[in-house]
């Protein structure tokens, strides 16, 4: 029941802040190019309380999802009048300009909210930026079936040359349910490889363990920070500042290589070498099942690891917005690659989140620690509503754009009965593409989950 409240509550309060920015970047271009708006509203339904400023009535309404702008005239089949403060009778440009305003809105809270987060406090982990190398290839998984072994360097994953482990991650969620060619290097030799990307979790928390992969998180082997009590690591006399040099004479550079490792083993015994202050003891310890944080039960050993090395980093305002812009960049491109495979058939909607995918990603960034998480997840949402809204169909402001170029090309308006059928298909095409998406989005929930496993 908390994390659905912290979900419901955390969603509408970011999701309400995109939709008003992006209704504000309307307004103001609206105003600025004389256009009469009749009404600015935070929320739909019944007007709670507002104030009328000339002909604008600024109000909150009962509904808290979002808000919109009234302009005289702006909709197909209103009747005109002639009116110089309607819509229909300001030159086409300005109308365009109107129309692109909201989702440039929506473009610069994106810029704005990255630059902020880069200029106060981002954390990172190092690896995540780092040459792809892997610490632990799972036996029995996809990526040990295509030949990928422990120690192998990713020289090449699908289009991208040298990736990072960033790379790497985005390349396969956007491939999910198809097959990319991978190059690796092992040893002196660079081995040709095709992995196969099976969606397991329907588009829902992928992970690259889902593959079998585990990155080398850090340069050195795993040290403890500290052990719990009544533990196999406390029984075996493991202490804080002790280094796993190997473990059954692998060395592991991440604890999720390592609690791979267990769970692949099912629970038996390991020989374990302890390094602690330059002084190497052997010992020899049994996993036993513990609560892991997914709710289940996993193998483990009882202790806390020193967490991989991370950076924070506070730039200038140049920089920072140097960096956004980037950051911003590849997402975008990164949007578009995505909606053109879905379009193509390359991907299945159904790993597409919709209103309750957002919620739960929303939710889990409130609950981590600090303003980060919450920030990029409000600039990577901002950035999908842009653009989204500039995809050329009736009822969006790209359908708008896309009509008033066809008409400056014609030098003439379309026949408002065709544009009303337009609009009207448009409309219903988006109503079954978003009953489409929320029926997905509840398909993924824990229940059905459970009932598809029994």
């Amino acid at each position: 029941m908390h994390t659905f409240l912290v979900s419901t509550i955390s969603v509408l309060v970011v999701l309400g802040i995109m939709v008003i920015v992006h209704e504000f970047g309307h307004f103001l271009a609206a105003k600025l190019c004389g256009v009469r708006v009749e009404a600015f509203s935070v929320g739909f339904g019944p007007r709670l309380f507002g104030i009328k400023v000339g002909d604008t009535d600024y109000k909150v309404c009962a509904l808290p999802f979002g808000g919109y702008v009234k302009m005289t005239g702006e909709n197909p089949g209103e009747e005109v009048k002639n009116d110089p403060g309607e819509f229909t009778q300001h030159p086409r440009w300005q109308r365009i300009l109107i129309g692109f305003s909201g989702p440039a809105a929506n473009f610069l809270l994106a810029l704005g909210l990255m630059t902020g987060v880069l200029m106060f406090h981002h954390e990172t982990y190092i690896y995540f930026d780092q040459p792809a190398v892997l610490d632990w290839v799972e036996s029995g998984s996809v990526a040990a079936h295509a030949g990928l072994m422990q120690g192998d360097v990713i020289e090449r994953f699908d289009t991208v040359d040298h990736p990072t482990w960033k790379d790497v991650e985005i390349r396969a969620q956007i491939n999910l349910n198809h097959s990319v060619p991978v190059i690796v290097e092992r040893g002196a030799q660079q081995i040709p490889l095709t992995l196969p990307l099976p969606d397991t979790s329907g588009g829902e928390d992928f992970a690259l363990a889902n593959l079998g992969l585990f990155p080398v998180e850090q340069p050195g082997p795993i040290r403890v920070d500290s052990v719990g009590d009544s533990t196999p690591a406390s029984a075996a006399g493991i202490h804080a500042g002790d280094i796993f040099a190997s473990v059954d004479g692998h060395i592991f550079h991440s604890t999720e290589s390592l609690v791979a490792y267990m769970q692949e083993r099912d629970g038996a015994p390991m020989s374990i070498a302890l390094v602690h202050d330059g002084q190497q003891r052997k010992i020899t310890i049994t996993p036993v099942q513990m609560d892991d944080p997914h709710g289940g039960k996993a193998w483990r050993l009882g202790f806390t690891a020193t967490i991989p090395p991370f950076r924070v980093e506070k730039l200038s305002f140049p920089g920072a917005l140097a960096e956004s812009w980037k950051f911003n960049r590849a997402n975008s491109l990164l949007i578009l690659e995505v909606l053109k495979r879905v379009l193509t058939h390359q991907m299945s909607v159904s790993t597409l989140s919709g209103p309750i995918g957002i919620a739960k990603q929303t939710g889990m960034a409130v609950e981590m620690q600090g303003w980060q998480p919450i920030l990029q997840l409000m600039t990577v949402i901002s950035l999908n509503l842009g653009i989204l809204n500039l995809m050329p169909f009736p009822v969006l402001d790209g359908g708008l754009i896309l009509f008033l170029l066809i008409e400056s090309i014609l030098r003439r308006d379309v026949d408002m009965a065709i544009k009303e059928r337009i609009y009207q298909a448009g409309f219903i095409l988006i109503l079954v593409f978003a009953a489409y998406v929320v029926f997905n989005d509840v398909s993924k929930l824990h229940l059905f989950a459970l009932h598809r496993q029994q």
